[in-house]
């Protein structure tokens, strides 16, 4: 089992910046990715970005060169730091971590923290 708790949600204007946290405990060692989805109601969750425990990373089209995802291992955290920020932003974004115990992937996720760009 794994438990996240994520952070560092708010209102910023657009343009702004605002820098999400997850923190994993439980069983860590089996985590093989980290990453972030957000959803705006009405609407399905959607990924934004992802960091595998070797570190390779990728994001969706709409938010390249603006958001950073990252993570610190020795903290079992991982960071998502969003730039220019825009409306279309605004979101519930969700903290999840995949484990492949047995093979077979895990999906584990935080509780969600509401981001609101205003303009």
């Amino acid at each position: 089992q794994v438990q996240l708790v994520e952070s560092g949600g708010g209102l910023v204007q657009a343009g702004g910046s605002l820098r999400l946290s997850c923190e994993a405990s439980g069983s860590v060692d089996s985590i093989g990715l980290m990453a972030w989805y957000r959803q705006v109601p009405g609407k399905q969750r959607a990924l934004v970005a992802v960091i595998t425990r070797a570190g390779a990373i990728s994001y969706v089209e709409a938010v390249k060169g603006r958001f950073t995802i990252s993570k610190d291992d020795a903290k079992n955290t991982s960071y998502l730091e969003m730039s220019s920020l825009q409306v279309d932003d605004t979101a519930v974004y969700f903290c999840n971590a995949r484990t492949y115990g047995d093979g077979t992937p895990v999906n584990y996720w935080g509780q969600g923290t509401q981001v609101t760009v205003s303009n």
